[in-house]
């Protein structure tokens, strides 16, 4: 095995390249191909950008002639290669081009040959967003690592470790890494205590964090869905860079918000008053790249925390959490999916509202979901976001509301049929609060 590291240009220049038959089809989207244009125009001003690995089997075929077939990696090659031809047919940007692309593939598949054109039209559309220094840059500092090896079961081997047995990222995982790249001016020292803080959390909880409850109200409150978190959906948590010249007028809120904080917080006043202030975070707010994400996810993580010792801190509505908490069929998959339904609209409750007449406010929101419980025999991930797009849509109610009261009065049906078995406790609970039709 041999693996250097190469720039794109160098990488194309490698006329012998080969995407072996068992290959599978080409399926990146133009949800992709922006996503890494983007990247490439965001990160121009870099000495070196990393495009991943790509896996080689060098091999000679029968005129002994030396070959290498591309075995990971196909799909991003295919698209920078579609760039790259993109630029060479446009009549103002292939002047900028140091090498000709004399990569000739066919592709037969007809799923290839959709999503080529269908991407190709689409670079081609956004190749107005390209200058002389973004080619420059896309040729000679955008790099990939090429491992090449000569035995195929070797490549198929290596693969397998990249892929399959070892760790996939994980979606929060490439948001640190965007995250720390958007860290321009911040010291050394500061950015080591984030990023200390950050590697503190386990991955489990942070995973938790992104796909159990922000992941889900960002959804929720725009009227989307939210069942998985995965890495196709990062840029939800991809946002405003406050140090952009040209900023959109609605993120000059958050500029001055930003650097409010920063420099009350920096004035000599608190090493006498320590009276230091949060971000003014808000879940459903625009991300602030950087720094603030970071303190983003920390401030949520204590809040999420704070969440679950609530039954300890109330009285008024300890009822109901001392019910979500002991009744009988409480650990069921479906029972489960229902109560974070429950945890992110109270989560989202407090996080707008702070705990004002929070006992009110728990009352309607374990009505409004355990409805949902009550009336269906079984829970699937689908019938909890579904009730969250559907009906009374309460994460929608909690975004527009200008007033808790709006939410604490919000008018609710009574359950009918109640198909359920083990929730004994919620039932007798409803018909407490007169939410059963008789």
């Amino acid at each position: 095995m041999k693996s250097d590291i190469q720039t794109i240009d160098n990488y194309f220049k490698n006329e012998n390249l080969k995407l072996p038959e068992y290959q599978r089809p080409y399926k990146w989207t133009i949800e992709n191909i922006n996503q890494l244009i983007d990247d490439i125009l965001l990160f121009n001003d870099k000495d070196a950008y990393r495009l991943g690995t790509i896996v080689l089997h060098e091999y000679i075929d029968e005129n002994k002639k030396t070959n290498f077939n591309i075995v990971d990696g196909q799909q991003r090659t295919i698209s920078l290669l579609l760039i790259a031809y993109a630029i060479q047919e446009d009549n103002k940007l292939k002047e900028y081009l140091i090498n000709t692309m004399t990569i000739n593939w066919e592709f037969t598949n007809s799923i290839s040959q959709q999503n080529i054109q269908k991407n190709y039209k689409e670079i081609q559309r956004r190749l107005k967003d390209f200058d002389e220094k973004t080619i420059k840059f896309l040729f000679e500092k955008c790099e990939v690592v090429v491992v090449t090896l000569n035995d195929i079961s070797e490549a198929f081997q290596f693969f397998d470790s990249q892929n399959a047995r070892g760790k996939d990222l994980e979606p929060h995982d490439l948001l640190k890494a965007f995250h720390l790249r958007e860290m321009k001016n911040i010291n050394d020292n500061e950015k080591s205590k984030i990023i200390q803080s950050w590697e503190e959390m386990k991955t489990e909880i942070l995973s938790d964090i992104f796909s159990k409850y922000l992941y889900r109200i960002r959804n929720w409150s725009q009227g989307k869905s939210a069942r998985y978190f995965t890495k196709n959906d990062i840029g939800v948590f991809k946002g405003i860079k406050l140090e952009d010249k040209n900023k959109y007028h609605y993120s000059k809120i958050h500029t001055i918000a930003n650097y409010y904080t920063e420099n009350y917080n920096k004035e000599y006043h608190r090493s006498i008053d320590n009276n230091y202030i949060d971000y003014p975070f808000q879940i459903d707010q625009p991300i602030i790249n950087g720094k603030r994400f970071f303190e983003m996810i920390s401030y949520y993580q204590n809040i999420i925390n704070n969440l679950k010792k609530l039954e300890d801190k109330l009285e008024k509505d300890k009822s109901i959490l001392n019910i979500l908490n002991n009744y009988e069929g409480k650990s069921r998959t479906g029972d489960k999916y229902i109560r974070n339904l429950f945890d992110c609209a109270l989560l989202y409750y407090i996080d707008k509202f702070g705990k004002i007449e929070l006992d009110k406010a728990i009352e309607k929101i374990f009505i409004w979901t355990y409805k949902r419980r009550l009336e269906l025999h079984s829970v699937q991930i689908a019938s909890m976001d579904n009730y969250a797009l559907q009906g009374k849509k309460l994460f929608v109610e909690i975004r527009d509301a200008v007033s808790h009261k709006e939410i604490i009065n919000i008018s609710l049906d009574s359950v009918e049929y109640i198909k359920a078995s083990k929730v004994t406790e919620i039932k007798n609970k409803f018909e407490e609060l007169k939410y059963v039709k008789t």
